[in-house]
């Protein structure tokens, strides 16, 4: 089903269509190719930047170009079209890794990172969860303990997207052992080639081809002009990178859902049994519906959450909202992904249709940038009970 057309402007439009081209002309064809072999090609950064997909929001003064929240939104719908959510989590791992360094990082580390990573040259990657933390951020042990002018890291971080191959790595350390919780978190970029960083990649049930990794920092020397923004104050700054995050999630959701949906619609069309198109059975137009109503459902949500973030970024509920979006947008996108392969049937189960992969990715989604539960709870406190 098109995506509503009224909120947005020929300018968005134009993005869309282009946008759209290039993940027909660079991407789908070569997806299931490049998920099998666990990579794609690097050069498709440099590809997707010139396009201007990878600068988008970001301030022009170091490369990006202006788009509004609605751009976002049409990045996480077109570049889900191609059914791959391994291409576009490790494509767009600088959308959670660089709003840190935008907004609170010194002149001196915007300039170092920005403009490379926004060219397609460099990756940036957001490490911060940890074996021990998962979705709680406040756990984190991973410590930075100043020596003249290094911080000295030692510590692990694990399931960090673009983490085998990230030139730099948005980091939340320790830096005072003493204070507990959000007390005493600060954010470090730390170079991928320093002395002392190891990496070991995670192998997942989806996901393929976006390299995963396993991080350990042991003796770790990072300058102390690497640190962004005040030490130990790196929590909130962290924590307001959530909302983007989240709704960009919701958005690739209901997007992935979709295109469970389309392929499903074509088979159905297509398939014939017992002498009639499988699309002319009852039971089937209704699993058809079915998901057609909770994608429906799900997009105008996050449209309107999306237009209510411009003007109340910091409305309790409106980020209330968002957790909630998150959470039905990824139960809308595991509805349908579970009904396409069962139309599908066996076809539904071979490796190089969509909804396999996208089937096989449901969890992740459901996991990723906050767990269902977590989030409902979060949901639960902004709104008062």
């Amino acid at each position: 089903m098109p995506p509503a057309t009224r909120i947005f402007s020929e300018e968005h439009e134009q993005f869309r269509d282009s946008l759209r081209e290039f993940v027909a002309r660079e991407i789908t064809p070569f997806v299931s190719e490049w998920d099998e072999a666990g990579t794609f090609p690097r050069d498709l950064y440099r590809r997707a930047a010139e396009l201007g997909a990878t600068g988008l929001g970001f301030p022009e003064e170091y490369g990006g170009s202006p788009g509004d929240i609605f751009f976002k939104l049409i990045l996480a719908e077109e570049y889900a079209r191609c059914g791959a959510g391994g291409l576009q989590a490790s494509i767009n791992s600088h959308t959670i890794a660089l709003p840190p360094i935008v907004a609170a990082g010194s002149e001196q580390i915007k300039r170092l990172v920005l403009p490379p990573v926004i060219k397609g040259e460099k990756i940036a990657a957001l490490a911060v969860t940890e074996p021990s933390g998962g979705s709680d951020v406040a756990a984190v042990k991973t410590r930075a303990v100043r020596d003249g002018d290094h911080f000295v890291v030692n510590g692990e971080k694990t399931f960090i997207t673009s983490g085998m191959r990230a030139d730099f790595l948005t980091t939340a350390v320790r830096t005072d052992p003493h204070r507990k919780g959000a007390d005493g978190i600060s954010i470090l970029v730390i170079d991928g080639d320093t002395p002392g960083l190891s990496r070991t990649a995670l192998n997942k049930t989806g996901w393929w081809c976006s390299d995963t990794a396993h991080l350990h920092f042991d003796n770790c020397r990072v300058p102390i002009d690497r640190l962004v923004g005040d030490e130990h104050k790196g929590f909130r700054t962290l924590m307001a990178n959530f909302n983007g995050e989240r709704l960009f999630m919701a958005a690739l959701a209901y997007a992935f859902a979709s295109v469970c949906y389309e392929e499903a619609l074509d088979w159905a069309r297509q398939r014939v049994t017992f002498g009639q198109p499988l699309v002319q059975r009852q039971v089937i137009r209704h699993k058809l519906v079915d998901m057609a109503m909770r994608i429906e459902a799900a997009r105008c949500l996050v449209y309107n959450l999306a237009d209510r973030l411009r003007h109340s970024p910091n409305d309790a509920e409106v980020v209330a909202g968002i957790a909630m979006a998150k959470v039905f947008a990824t139960q809308t996108m595991r509805f349908c992904a579970d009904e396409a392969v069962q139309i599908l049937g066996g076809m539904g189960y071979m490796r190089g249709m969509r909804s396999e992969r996208i089937y096989r990715e449901v969890k992740v989604m459901m996991i990723g940038g906050g767990s269902e539960e977590i989030l409902k709870d979060l949901a639960a406190r902004q709104l008062g009970y």
